[in-house]
């Protein structure tokens, strides 16, 4: 590996230790999050509408705002004290779990948006730790792969709680979180230790600093057809992955499967081994433009790996848990790489000085956009689909639409690359010397 990649031996050591730091410090922040997705909240009806769905969009208008919020704040963030700020806000989100047992209905809803607001900032600062390496790929694959893994593991807890301990539905989140605030403090203080990009990082991938207004506006001037386009496929994987997420313990009970709780991480386990596989492989991709390319290769599959799974589902040619792994594999194969290696890869083609985080953050408000339209549409327009029936025709249409938008993606950037190349200048932007 470390012909392959010219890396030394400590520095395949550090960046394995990074990766490992990382995936487990991200797992412990999403147990403050999505455990009470595995509760349906049967019969609870707030005006008329689903309870459980208004939980649902009032944590996702938090995360929304700050995606929005985190376009500045993520694109600005100095390099010292992001410890203090993973804690503090990560203590905002599980208090808030408190007051949502304790608080009765509907007033508790409110608390759901205050959980979301702080971690919807999360993913931005710990991606801040480990951009901008030639070992980014990896480690990078390895974080995005976490609430993959994280996303069933922590409804596997929090469904434990309540069937062997009988913790309620509205305790259940608070108790997940308490579970998980010991080692988050260990492996922040482990994250806090990870060594910063070397010279030869910033050599091969660029130099990563806080932004600037001005800086942003130029990059996005420079690339706009190009993002433009990645932010609307981002924003569809972005729409039907969080329904797979947030309802999937309702499909799962269509389609039989119920007080399992260990469905969820035998599902999403092997999808996790996959996608660490497929992208952490990456990193042996030394040309920054051919990883570029390859990852639209990666978010291409995806959109056919989902559409064909769906397609044999509904033919009744495979099983429903095939299909849930299958639609699940295929969706994270569009979304993971702009999580991970995607937006990386593109500054790094292009000399950019800058950070990942505000690509990110640009991307995911508009995907919850779509998000809390899709919900609020489905509510307000009090639409009787099943989730199953809803999702699986849904996805169909999304495949065939993502497999354009990614082709059209990828020529442009070639031709884009390619005019950068014939220049033989930089952009014109804050280019590293």
């Amino acid at each position: 590996m470390s012909e392959k990649t010219g890396m030394t031996k400590s520095q395949i050591m550090v960046g394995l230790y990074a990766a490992l730091v990382v995936f487990l410090t991200y797992i412990m922040i999403f147990g403050f999050r999505k455990s009470f997705t595995v509760a349906t909240f049967e019969g609870l009806e707030i005006g008329g509408y689903s309870y459980k769905t208004v939980l649902v969009i009032s944590q996702m208008l938090g995360y929304l705002l700050a995606k929005f919020y985190g376009i500045k704040y993520i694109s600005e963030l100095k390099r010292t004290g992001r410890g203090t700020v993973i804690l503090l806000l990560t203590g905002i989100s599980w208090i808030s779990w408190l007051f949502f047992a304790v608080v009765p209905l509907p007033y508790n809803i409110v608390f759901l948006f205050i959980n979301g607001f702080p971690l919807g900032m999360l993913w931005g600062v710990v991606f801040s730790y480990v951009e901008g390496r030639r070992s980014t790929d990896f480690i990078g694959a390895t974080l995005a792969v976490s609430f993959i893994f994280a996303s069933g593991f922590v409804k596997s807890v929090g469904a434990w709680l309540m069937v062997q301990f009988g913790v309620s539905e509205f305790w259940m989140p608070f108790y997940t979180g308490l579970v998980f605030v010991p080692p988050l403090v260990l492996f922040v203080y482990l994250m806090e230790r990870i060594p910063p990009p070397d010279g030869e990082d910033v050599q091969l991938r660029a130099e990563r600093t806080a932004m600037t207004q001005g800086d942003r506006k130029r990059f996005v001037k420079e690339f706009f057809p190009g993002i433009a386009i990645c932010v609307l496929i981002y924003s569809f994987a972005t729409i039907f992955r969080d329904i797979r997420d947030n309802f999937g313990a309702e499909m799962w009970k269509e389609l039989g499967y119920f007080n399992q709780p260990a469905i969820f991480t035998k599902t999403e386990t092997p999808i996790t081994l996959i996608i660490l596989v497929l992208i952490g492989s990456m990193v042996l991709i030394k040309d920054n433009h051919k990883a570029l390319q390859t990852a639209h290769v990666f978010i291409l599959s995806g959109f056919a790996l989902a559409g064909g799974g769906t397609l044999l589902f509904t033919a009744e040619s495979i099983g429903s848990a095939w299909w849930m792994m299958l639609v699940g594999l295929g969706l994270y194969m569009v979304y993971i790489p702009f999580n991970a290696v995607f937006f990386d890869r593109l500054i790094s083609t292009f000399r950019y000085t800058g950070n990942v985080g505000f690509l990110i953050y640009l991307a995911d408000s508009f995907g919850y956009v779509g998000s809390v339209g899709v919900l609020f549409s489905k509510e307000v327009l009090k639409v009787q689909l099943d989730w199953v029936t809803f999702f699986s025709n849904s996805v169909m249409g999304l495949s065939a639409i993502g497999v354009l938008l990614t082709a059209f993606s990828m020529v442009y950037f070639a031709r884009k690359y390619q005019t950068f190349r014939s220049r033989e200048i930089r952009p014109a932007s804050k280019a590293t010397r």
